[in-house]
C-alpha cells in the first residue's frame, strides 16, 4: 500500500495539510463499479486517518450521467472524487472542469497504471484522470460441444478459430437452431482487435488532432475479416443491431451456441437460465492472424478524477492516493476486473475466465482520446453504420469506410 504524506504508524494514510474543523468529502462513484466490500473497508481507513473528516459516498447510475456530471461540475456544490467513463474524460478535461494530476501522477501509483486508461486519462499533454479499473472482451467457448468437434485446444491465431467453427458445424449443423458463434453485425468492439490486429486504427493522431483512418488498408482488412468470421461461423444474429439487442447472454443461454465474444460476466447472465453452463464454459482470448499471440483488444473502463471546483482537492488527492494502492486495487482483480494502477492481476488468475481476460489485457488499446468521441458513443455511431452497410451489402468496403470516416471526423471538430 502507498503511504499517504504524514503518515504515523503501520498503514495509515496520514493527512496533509488542510483547514481546521470538520469537513465532507463527497465521492461519486457509479453503480457496480466497486465493490461494497472494497469501499466499506477504504472509507473507514481514510476517515480514521482523517479526523474531523467525513466520506459522503454516492452511488450515481450511467444513464444520464454524462449530463448528470456537466451540471454538477459547472456547479459552485461539485463532487471532490468522480468515476468517469473513459471516452468521457477528454471532453470534461477540455472544458477545464477537472483538476491537472500530472505533477501529482506518481503518488498514484503511476509505474503501474494500464496504458489504455492512462492515454484516455490525458488530454493536451497532461494528465486529468487516474486509471481506476478495466475490462476487455474474450471468447467464451462451450467445453463440452469443442470436445464433442473433437477440438482439443482452444484456437491460438485466426487459422484454428476458423477451422474450430468448421470442426463444430459439421458436427452440430444439422441443428438449424445451432450457432458456431454468436456474431451481431454491430459488435465494434470486437471489430476494433482485428483492426488493430491488422496495424490498423480508427484514427492517426498528431497533437490533440484527430483524423479518422479507417479507410487504410489495414483498417480494411480488419473489416473484411470480420465478414469472413460472421459468414463462416452461420451465426444468424442480426446484421443491424449490437450484442445488446438482443442481449446476446441470452442467446448463449439457450445451449445452441458454441462461442460468443462477451465480458466475463456476461457468462453468469447467460447462466441464470441454465446453472451448468457455468462449469460448461470456459474462455480464450481473441486470435491474432499471427500463431500463439492474442489479438489486441478495446479496453472499456474507468477513470478517476477531481473535479476543479471541489471544495476539498487535498483531501480528494489523499483519497486517491488510498483507492489507487495496491491494497485496494488487488481486490478489483479479486472481483474480477483488471486493476487500473496495479500490474497485479493474481486475483485474476483463479478463474479461467478472468484469466483469459487479464492475458489479452497486456495489450489493451482504448479509443481517440478526444472530447467527440463522448458524442460518437452517445449519438448514430459511425462504426456500427459502416460495418451494417458493409456486411448487407448496402455498401462497397470504400464507401462504407469513407462514410464512416466523413462522419467521425465530424465528431473530431467538435
Amino acid at each position: 500500500m502507498l503511504a499517504l504524506s504524514g503518515c504515523a504508524g503501520s498503514g495509515g494514510t496520514g493527512q496533509s495539510a488542510a483547514p481546521a474543523g470538520p469537513r465532507t468529502l463527497t465521492v461519486w462513484l457509479m453503480n457496480g463499479s466497486a465493490p461494497d466490500k472494497l469501499t466499506d473497508a477504504l472509507h473507514k481507513e481514510f476517515q480514521e486517518s482523517h479526523k474531523d473528516v467525513t466520506v459522503k459516498y454516492e452511488v450515481q447510475q450511467w444513464n444520464g450521467i454524462q449530463d448528470k456530471l456537466t451540471t454538477a461540475l459547472a456547479g459552485n456544490d461539485a463532487p471532490d472524487i468522480i468515476e468517469i467513463g473513459n471516452t468521457q474524460a477528454p471532453k470534461f478535461a477540455k472544458a477545464g472542469a477537472l483538476v491537472d494530476l500530472t505533477a501529482e501522477a506518481s503518488d498514484f501509483n503511476k509505474d503501474q497504471w494500464l496504458t489504455s486508461l492512462k492515454d484516455s486519462g490525458s488530454w493536451d499533454g497532461k494528465q486529468y484522470a487516474v486509471p481506476f479499473y478495466a475490462a476487455n472482451r474474450l471468447v467464451l467457448y462451450r467445453k463440452d460441444m469443442f470436445e464433442q468437434a473433437g477440438i482439443t485446444a482452444p484456437p491460438t491465431s485466426r487459422q484454428e478459430w476458423l477451422d474450430a467453427i468448421t470442426k463444430l458445424r459439421a458436427k452440430f449443423g444439422s441443428d438449424p437452431e445451432f450457432q458456431a458463434l454468436y456474431l451481431p453485425g454491430q459488435n465494434w468492439y470486437t471489430l476494433l482487435s482485428f483492426i488493430y490486429d491488422e496495424g490498423g486504427d480508427i484514427a492517426k493522431r498528431d497533437g490533440t488532432k484527430f483524423t479518422a483512418s479507417l479507410d487504410t488498408p489495414e483498417a480494411k482488412a480488419g473489416l473484411e475479416f470480420y465478414k469472413q468470421l460472421q459468414e463462416a461461423s452461420g451465426t444468424k444474429a442480426p446484421k443491424d443491431t449490437d450484442e445488446q439487442t438482443p442481449e446476446q447472454a441470452g442467446i448463449y443461454g439457450k445451449g445452441k451456441v458454441a462461442m460468443m465474444i462477451a465480458l466475463p460476466w456476461e457468462l453468469a447472465t447467460a447462466a441464470k437460465g441454465d446453472p451448468t453452463l457455468t462449469d460448461k464454459s470456459s474462455a480464450f482470448p481473441i486470435p491474432s492472424k499471427k500463431s500463439g499471440t492474442t489479438a489486441p483488444v478495446f479496453q472499456g473502463g474507468s477513470n478517476l478524477a477531481i473535479p476543479a471546483k471541489s471544495q476539498d482537492q487535498d483531501l480528494a488527492k489523499d483519497y486517491l492516493k488510498l483507492m489507487t494502492s495496491s491494497k485496494y486495487q488487488s481486490q478489483f482483480a479479486g472481483a474480477g476486473m483488471i486493476p487500473g494502477t496495479s500490474t497485479d492481476v493474481a486475483g485474476l488468475e483463479k478463474d479461467p475466465v478472468t484469466a483469459a481476460m487479464a492475458k489479452a489485457s497486456r495489450n489493451g488499446r482504448a479509443v481517440p482520446a478526444t472530447p467527440g468521441w463522448a458524442t460518437i458513443e452517445a449519438g448514430q455511431n459511425p462504426l456500427k453504420d459502416m460495418l451494417t452497410a458493409f456486411l448487407t451489402g448496402a455498401k462497397s468496403i470504400d464507401a462504407a469506410t469513407a462514410d464512416a470516416n466523413t462522419a467521425l471526423n465530424k465528431a473530431f471538430a467538435g
